[in-house]
């Protein structure tokens, strides 16, 4: 059996398991596409009818080191994928801001963004998604919520938070989602500097005071059963409870722990490492448990 040296290149370029031991130990890419019948017709309707466009908030030193890992894993699942950036660069590609890095700029950098994509995509698509460069989405799970809203609505989802001052915003780390009337209403009405503050390091909740101001509403997006969809903290951190002392105050929901305070549909996780992005990968969409099918297979004589 091959040696596992554990690098990252390792794992996702290379797959040892379909050789038996009479064969020799050789590094040779695995094309296992032809393995997988999963029954995608229901995600690719939705990939249809509910079009989201995800934009990135990344920087030049981190174009390759993490927003790369956003472009070969969930970002190619968005209708749209925009990489936001101070530089552009064609070949990657990224949009180039006319705005400095550092945190003290985060707001101006996102409303720039924003109005990058009103100008340039705003009939390319229904929903329009900001995340980090360390955020990890499943879209197929953002469609399958965003399906039963109007997005011409004044609306938009995310992890729900309050700070001390009561005002209320969506965590920036674990993405938000804007309907098409939200985009408008924040890009129309909140690029006036006497209606919404056009500089500041906590985008986020900038974004929260400009919403309230402009008319777009808050929406739940806990499930069915109160569990959570959107998260600003990686897998581990929501199933063991290992929260800082300050998301028990900001949390508008009680914070919770264990599997039963994730949906089964999760939306989003936050401070998602490269290696991590791949990981996450795998596990949603390539492994499976031989002889356990979801109802959907069952129903449809799938394997």
């Amino acid at each position: 059996m091959a040696k596992i040296s554990g690098r990252l290149s390792d794992f996702v370029k290379y797959d040892d398991t379909h050789r038996t031991s009479g064969q020799n130990a050789t590094n040779i890419p695995i094309d296992d596409s032809h393995i997988h019948h999963d029954n995608d017709i229901t995600a690719k309707d939705l990939e249809r009818r509910i079009r989201v466009l995800c934009w990135v908030m990344t920087s030049p030193l981190n174009l390759h080191k993490k927003a790369l890992h956003v472009k070969n894993t969930w970002g190619k699942r968005c209708n749209t994928l925009l990489f936001m950036s101070s530089v552009s660069n064609l070949t990657f590609p990224a949009i180039g801001l006319n705005v400095s890095e550092g945190r003290e700029h985060l707001t101006e950098k996102t409303i720039l963004a924003f109005k990058y994509v009103y100008e340039h995509y705003r009939d390319k698509a229904d929903w329009f998604m900001k995340a980090d460069d360390d955020t990890y989405v499943i879209l197929e799970n953002l469609r399958y919520f965003l399906k039963d809203y109007n997005t011409s609505d004044p609306v938009y989802f995310g992890k729900h938070f309050t700070n001390p001052a009561k005002q209320e915003y969506m965590s920036g780390g674990a993405g938000y989602v804007l309907s098409k009337e939200a985009l408008t209403r924040y890009v129309m009405k909140g690029n006036d500097s006497t209606v919404c503050k056009q500089h500041g390091p906590n985008e986020d909740v900038t974004m929260g005071e400009c919403m309230e101001k402009v008319g777009v509403k808050i929406g739940n997006s806990t499930d069915a059963l109160g569990r959570s969809r959107f998260h600003c903290f990686i897998p581990e951190y929501h199933l063991k409870g290992n929260y800082p002392k300050w998301y028990y105050s900001f949390s508008v929901n009680d914070p919770q722990k264990g599997t039963e305070s994730v949906s089964d549909y999760a939306i989003t996780f936050h401070y998602i490492s490269p290696e991590q992005m791949h990981v996450m990968d795998f596990f949603i969409y390539h492994l499976r448990p031989y002889g356990i099918y979801s109802g959907e297979q069952q129903l449809n004589g799938n394997r």
